[in-house]
């Protein structure tokens, strides 16, 4: 696509006639726009170069002024910050670096004044190994020993001891690692830091629904579940008591320590994953019969688009509102056709099930930002897109002004996912840290982001002329682009409407919104 020309027409074919409502009541989840905020990029509040959950308490303001009406925030939990809040050592406490847990229920106090929710994210597949759990296991404690995925070594033929098996971590080279304390390796399919849970342990099982009836309990209205379709191995005794090597992927574009080396058909996508998330919502729902408010469940799954809308639920039983709908990442970037958008878009409208509602996604913490990826001229068609469309909208910060990806030095890098390629020239195609940049509030030091004199990350260059206070005082900008579409969204046109779309020519796609007697047409070139 080559540009992008809005075209939004309301035609009212009866002005006269009042639309009545005839559809059923809408949940809150299925209304709102969902704010991803990755915490340590927000805002900082006490000047240490760090996002923290009071920065955050006082740009709610800005969240309600973009009509956004639920937040979800990237880890915020007690973490060493191997992988930035994604191993974490306490489940049940607030990162310092972060606040306290009296910032925490400030948060949900003045977001509930505000009338917004608050997501949060769990991360059930690991721990960090920095946690009581993991320690323990280490000093002998039988308990907690059986909380992780251990497994003896293999003797080669030289004598000298392997790892079980050719399984790959996310962040390359084994999955495995040693301990001496108890002669085992343990599994971590991320980083080393991340020692996976036993999830056919009924004791792991049932800890993570206390850490869930934990957070619900603070006035949490749902999570965004982390990697889940990575909770369970195949069941080792199918294989004579010995996890199986999994086979090669055939990719050729990837060396032998890449996680896509492999086909993951062992370590992924297991049949009892379901069945967890599926039990997961029954502790949600165990909130909703006290006080009749529904707790929203997003699942993070990379996978076959069959795969992923069974996380919906079966015949027998719920599970996830909202399993994550990524074909707008991962399938169509700026190269991309009408016809490719068009695919993109029908494809998990025709795959969910009749009675569910879709999910638009097109930028998260870990992949290069909307604005990058599409191109700067179609940040407010995509938003269109994302807002428009049936189903539930979800922002990663920043989107409503088309921030881009921030340059980060090999020697400023921190994500582990670049710092693992030991490559201070190709980092750059693994590092995440590009998309994580801090937040840009305004036009002075640190995009306003914080007062320190460096931050974690280094602020995007061009920030002076894209941020918050820029675009507000602009007669036309992205994000009043974005308020306007967040603000049609209330219209029954897009809360009831029916959709359909057309690829005109390679160049452009057209979609239409129609409910009774009304019809909105938009088309993004």
């Amino acid at each position: 696509m080559k540009a992008v020309i809005l075209l939004p027409v309301l035609l009212v074919l009866c002005s006269g006639h009042v639309l009545k409502n005839e559809e059923r009541e809408l949940d809150w989840w299925e209304t709102t726009i969902f704010y991803q905020i990755y915490p340590r990029s927000f805002a900082d509040s006490n000047g240490d170069g760090i996002g923290d959950l009071n920065g955050i308490t006082s740009k709610l303001e800005y969240i309600k002024e973009l009509g956004v009406g639920a937040i979800w925030l990237s880890p915020m939990f007690q973490s060493p910050m191997y992988d930035f809040g994604y191993d974490i050592s306490d489940f049940y406490a607030v990162h310092d670096e972060y606040g306290t847990m009296e910032d925490f229920e400030a948060l949900i106090s003045k977001a509930n004044e505000h009338g917004i929710k608050v997501v949060l994210d769990l991360v059930p597949n690991h721990t960090s190994n920095e946690s009581v759990w993991f320690q323990e296991a280490l000093n002998g404690n039988e308990k907690y020993y059986n909380y992780f995925v251990w497994e003896d070594g293999i003797i080669d033929e030289n004598g000298n001891r392997q790892p079980p098996n050719n399984w790959r971590s996310h962040f390359r080279g084994s999955a495995w690692e040693y301990r001496d304390e108890v002669g085992k390796y343990y599994l971590h399919q991320f980083v080393v830091g991340q020692p996976d849970l036993n999830y056919r342990n009924p004791d792991v099982v049932e800890e993570m629904k206390n850490i869930i009836r934990f957070w619900l309990g603070k006035g949490v209205a749902g999570f965004r579940v982390d990697a889940v379709n990575c909770l369970y191995e195949v069941d080792k005794n199918l294989f004579g008591g010995q996890y199986p090597d999994e086979p090669l992927s055939g990719r050729v574009d990837v060396d032998p320590e890449s996680h896509d080396f492999l086909s993951h058909i062992y370590t992924k996508d297991q049949e009892e994953t379901y069945g967890m998330v599926y039990q997961w919502r029954d502790v949600f729902d165990e909130f909703k019969e006290k006080d009749g408010l529904s707790r929203v469940m997003m699942t993070e799954v990379y996978a076959s688009i069959q795969d992923v809308v069974r996380y919906f639920g079966d015949d027998e039983k719920v599970g996830a509102q909202m399993p994550f709908n990524f074909d707008l990442i991962t399938d169509v970037d700026a190269s991309s056709s009408a016809a490719d958008i068009k695919y993109a878009v029908d494809k998990f409208l025709t795959y969910k099930p009749v009675d569910q509602g879709a999910n638009w996604v097109v930028g998260n913490h870990d992949n290069s930002r909307m604005a990058t990826r599409y191109g700067p001229s179609l940040v407010d068609g995509i938003n269109m897109i994302v807002l428009l469309l049936p189903g539930v909208g979800v922002t990663y910060m920043g989107e409503e002004l088309g921030m881009v990806d921030g340059y980060v030095s090999w020697e400023d890098t921190v994500d582990p996912s670049g710092c693992n390629t030991n490559d201070p020239i190709n980092y750059v195609k693994s590092s995440r840290d590009p998309e994580r940049t801090p937040f840009q509030w305004n036009a002075e030091k640190n995009a306003g982001f914080s007062t320190a004199d460096r931050t974690w990350l280094p602020v995007a260059e061009g920030y002076e002329d894209l941020n918050v206070e820029v675009q507000r005082a602009a007669d036309k900008s992205h994000m009043k682009v974005y308020q306007a579409l967040a603000d049609l969204r209330q219209d029954k046109v897009f809360r009831y409407g029916r959709y359909d779309s057309l690829a005109m020519n390679a160049d452009i796609f057209v979609f239409r919104r129609y409910f009774k007697n009304v019809l909105l047409l938009d088309s993004v070139i």
